[in-house]
């Protein structure tokens, strides 16, 4: 019936339509753009983290690599949990 109507009387309801198909159309573009905003700020954001942890692991690495071992005859050792023990550096000569 109410194509029937549309059909025969034309352009009220055409132009209703029209009109709710653009302010649609509208609106999800608008959420649309906020959205891919909101997802590129998402994206930063996790670079920015990325980087702070790798920068945060180089720096990790340097200090690693900058200790300087002592050679007064004390071995290193280190606790595992509870009662177990493991020590590093007993079986090499004490020249190295």
């Amino acid at each position: 019936m109410v194509r029937e109507f549309a059909r025969k009387h034309g352009s009220a309801l055409r132009s209703l339509a029209m009109l709710g198909g653009a302010l649609a159309t509208a609106a999800a573009v608008a959420i649309g753009a906020v959205l891919a905003v909101f997802f590129a700020a998402t994206v930063v954001v996790i670079a920015v983290m990325a980087s702070v942890l790798l920068a945060l692991a180089g720096l990790a690495l340097r200090a690693k690599r900058a200790h300087v071992r002592r050679d007064d005859g004390v071995i290193e050792a280190r606790n595992l949990g509870g009662h177990h023990w493991v020590a590093y550096g007993w079986n090499e000569p004490a020249g190295r």
